[in-house]
């Protein structure tokens, strides 16, 4: 016998709560945002009950989706205390969406149903007219997705991941800003003529190595190698180590600044609180201004870097490598820079082989 329930939440969110019953079995209950899905399985369900053939765990009756977020998040806190606030939001907002449901009623169809959410629901403190990204989208699915593979695969939870060949989201290409001639000139000067002591040597350094904001602002001076010419980085965005060379007008730039170095404090951009780092977003942005350069971020320094790589003859090997990528896939959007470096690649070869 079966039985489904309309049930409709204080946000205005309609569900359908089914109920099994078969004589001798334990009952089997399940939540579902469409009521197809909820006749389709309780179909499946009452077909796999008189098969008896093992359905929906125990275990995965007694924990509530929102036990497990906040198990996971006691859990990355100790283990990764700096990716916390960012999954911690993310987790905040699945949450609300289908925390009161328990790990037996997570379907993959429910998860579909919030992802749609995740894209049309209105955000920003005006609740206006901006919406999530797909690319914002994916990163809250991966944030749920690692958190039932934590479930199912060491706490023993849940017996199937829910989120199993659920597709992911189409990205758009990834964005590629760079500075041409005239505006890194112009940049250049006006991080000179800024107020801000260090903004020209930090923007120097992004520039020549393609380090990412958080990378050089926690720089310290034991991380710096002036005689081998090179900057070693503890703590990056993938967790893996990574060597930075020194070179050119970065290794003058941050030899100068050395000289004037604080006594008070180790690192190398410190606030005027010495356990505190720059905080030079407000400089940044008069000097961007100031150069008459439009659609500009800091991070884009890190792309122009890469730019300048590409068009200079690096591969997209070394790129990745200077950059600190696992893959070739993020550093392809600047194959198109390298197309004289391939030219004459091919060029080479040809030569080599048909003389």
């Amino acid at each position: 016998m079966a039985n489904i329930e309309k049930r409709t939440s204080s946000t205005g969110d309609i569900s359908y709560r089914v109920t099994v019953r078969i004589k001798g079995y334990p009952r089997q209950s399940a939540t579902f945002a469409k009521l197809t899905d909820a006749r389709k399985w309780e179909q499946q369900t009452e077909a796999a009950m008189r098969e008896g053939r093992h359905f929906k765990t125990s275990a995965a009756k007694k924990h509530t989706v929102a036990e497990i977020i906040a198990r996971y998040l006691k859990q990355i806190e100790k283990q990764k205390p700096k990716r916390y606030i960012d999954v911690k939001s993310k987790l905040d907002w699945w949450n609300e969406q289908i925390g009161y449901c328990s790990l037996a009623d997570i379907s993959k169809s429910l998860i579909a149903e919030k992802r749609e959410l995740l894209l049309t629901e209105k955000i920003g403190k005006d609740k206006s007219t901006r919406t999530r990204t797909t690319a914002t989208a994916n990163r809250y699915m991966t944030v749920l997705s690692h958190l039932f593979t934590i479930a199912a695969n060491e706490w023993e939870l849940i017996e199937n991941h829910p989120m199993n060949k659920l597709s992911k989201l189409k990205e758009p290409r990834g964005r590629v800003r760079f500075l041409d001639d005239g505006e890194r000139k112009r940049l250049l000067e006006a991080c000179k003529q800024s107020k801000h002591p260090a903004l020209y040597t930090i923007v120097v350094l992004a520039l020549s190595t393609g380090a990412r904001r958080g990378e050089i602002t926690n720089l310290r001076w034991a991380d710096i190698d002036f005689k081998r010419k090179i900057i070693t980085l503890h703590e990056t965005k993938n967790g893996e180590r990574r060597i930075l060379p020194l070179a050119g007008h970065a290794y003058d730039c941050m030899m100068q600044h050395e000289k004037i170095r604080r006594i008070d404090t180790d690192f190398v951009f410190p606030a005027t609180n010495p356990k505190l780092t720059t905080n030079f977003q407000f400089y940044w942005d008069k000097a961007v201004e100031e150069a008459g350069i439009k659609d500009f971020r800091f991070h884009d320094l890190r792309h122009s870097a890469a730019s300048y790589l590409a068009m200079n003859g690096a591969s997209l090997a070394e790129i990745a490598e200077v950059l600190g990528h696992k893959t070739l896939q993020m550093v392809k959007r600047y194959a198109h820079l390298s197309e004289a470096h391939t030219s004459k690649v091919v060029a080479s070869m040809n030569e080599r082989i048909f003389g």
